[in-house]
């Protein structure tokens, strides 16, 4: 046994890694998959239902594929996927009825001609719509991360997409900074909902944010326990010898909360831009790099280098999650500018005005500031890789701009195929009960967008899955010698894992397992 473990840890080590753009290409089967099945949601009447077993052949299958059996050629497996996405296109969309007006907001026109937002606080919403897009990208990374972290102990996961050991890019690599960044995401809803969250007091919010943390903590606690008890497998060098990614995980919401008074008063972007340059400097100037790699582990500190010194550079990653957030989750890319602008003018600027979350999404304004964002991450990115090499185990500047820019760029992809496909359009209509006339309503038509009914499945129930997909990982590790398993046996067994995952989801798509 303890000669297996020695020769699995070396299986899992010393992997320098592949390219970004071999890292995008097969991401880029995700964003393919979702183009068929979007077409076929489309113009395809019989696909108008949910149907399991076809949403995981065109949205699950393909994503095992592009790690394992297409791994050294995902562009040949997106074209199989785009080649019939291509001909559906042919066929007129299916036409869904009249569609019925959205939720209106005010406007009051202005003496200069502009428009401004108001709505009566009475009426005012505190709800965000469904972006259908964010559920298909979160669910999607979700299911690649399930997937690879039992599809990396075998020999059919090509070595290259493992993680690295200390410099250069991998999927593997990738999936743990789009993890974090997607948590980033999705931290912006409360904020986005009531602005003045950010100047509530700083201990409450801690002591909330604690408690539901806890669970994780406890987590990350037993898994330690599990995998020390059993001689699990393990891999140092990753985050330490007792730390693990739950730790992680936890204590970066407390890290967000105690940056509210910054995030209250400059661009969310800027501080996440920061954070990582003060933890590079910290590196490069502060000779944090040298201790973590020549550092020995003689004490407690010391054994958990990686995850401690790695803490700053994922909350940079984090912070840059949330200022995503806060452009694609509201109504335009200005709102949640607004909304801090608002706050520190005082009561009388919000009596003035009042802005409505739940007013239809400006779609063509987020997609432009999108594409903004990820032209500015991957040129600094390029930038900073002329002298800095990529490494996920220090979480460097060059690791922390590489996963803004590549989550950026394929939520960017995700909004761009819901607008291609479901289009809607935004008109301007007088409201029939202003005797003035001055007061406009915005009504929203089109087809309604959803995003896929197995992803929708997955998303729900997102962290369940991830447990159960890491305690699933090593019962089969504790049976089965998996480095010494054939490819052809290895794709049967990654096949009823996803499957298992995958059905588990959909049994428990009606229903908030664990809500965080």
């Amino acid at each position: 046994m303890n000669d297996y473990k020695a020769s699995k840890e070396a299986f899992v080590s010393g992997m320098t890694g592949s390219t970004v753009f071999h890292v995008n290409m097969i991401s880029g089967v995700a964003l393919s998959s979702i183009a068929l099945h979007s077409a076929l949601r489309s113009r395809v009447p019989a696909f108008g239902s949910a149907y399991f077993l076809a949403e995981f052949v065109i949205l699950a299958m393909p994503l095992l594929l592009s790690m394992t059996l297409f791994a050294e050629a995902p562009g040949a497996l997106s074209i199989l996927l785009l080649a019939p996405m291509l001909v559906l296109l042919l066929l007129p969309p299916l036409e869904r009825g009249t569609p019925l007006p959205a939720e209106s907001r005010d406007e009051i026109a202005s003496p200069n001609g502009r428009s401004r937002v108001e709505t009566p606080s009475t009426h005012l919403s505190r709800s965000l719509r469904p972006l259908p897009a964010l559920t298909t990208y979160r669910a999607h990374m979700m299911l690649m991360t399930i997937l690879s972290i039992l599809a990396v102990d075998f020999p059919v996961f090509p070595r290259v997409l493992a993680k690295c050991e200390t410099y250069g890019v991998s999927l593997m690599d990738i999936g743990v900074g789009s993890f974090v960044f997607s948590q980033g995401v999705v931290s912006a809803i409360p904020i986005i909902k009531d602005i003045s969250y950010l100047q509530a007091p700083i201990l409450p919010k801690l002591k909330s944010v604690s408690r539901k943390m806890i669970p994780i903590i406890v987590l990350g606690i037993l898994r330690i326990v599990l995998v020390k008890g059993t001689e699990y497998p393990e891999h140092v060098t990753e985050y330490g010898v007792h730390w693990n990614f739950f730790l992680t995980l936890a204590l970066l919401p407390v890290i967000e909360v105690l940056l509210h008074p910054i995030i209250l008063h400059i661009p969310v972007a800027l501080l996440g831009l920061w954070i990582g340059v003060l933890h590079q400097f910290a590196l490069s100037s502060g000779g944090m790099k040298d201790f973590l790699l020549n550092a020995s582990r003689s004490n407690i500190i010391f054994a958990n280098k990686e995850g401690l010194l790695s803490l700053l550079g994922y909350v940079s990653i984090h912070i840059l999650g949330l200022s995503l957030g806060t452009v694609i989750l509201p109504p335009s890319p200005s709102f949640f500018r607004k909304q801090q602008q608002q706050l520190l003018d005082g009561p009388s600027s919000h009596r003035s005005s009042k802005l409505d979350p739940s007013a239809p999404r400006q779609n063509a304004k987020i997609v432009i500031e999108l594409l903004s964002y990820s032209m500015v991450w991957w040129m600094l990115l390029a930038f900073v890789r002329l002298g800095l090499e990529v490494s996920r185990r220090m979480a460097n500047i060059s690791y922390v701009l590489w996963v803004a820019a590549y989550n950026t760029s394929f939520i960017l992809g995700y909004i761009l195929l819901d607008m291609v496909f479901f289009p809607t359009r935004t008109s301007k209509i007088r409201d029939p009960t202003d005797p003035s006339g001055k007061r406009l309503l915005i009504e929203e038509k089109g087809p309604k967008s959803s995003a896929p009914a197995l992803l929708e499945a997955i998303n729900k129930n997102a962290f369940i899955l991830f447990l159960l997909s890491n305690l699933a990982t090593g019962l089969i590790n504790l049976k089965i010698q998996t480095m010494f398993v054939g490819n052809m046996k290895a794709m049967c067994l990654l096949c009823a894992y996803s499957m298992g995952m995958c059905v588990f989801a959909w049994l428990c798509r009606r229903k908030r397992l664990w809500k965080m």
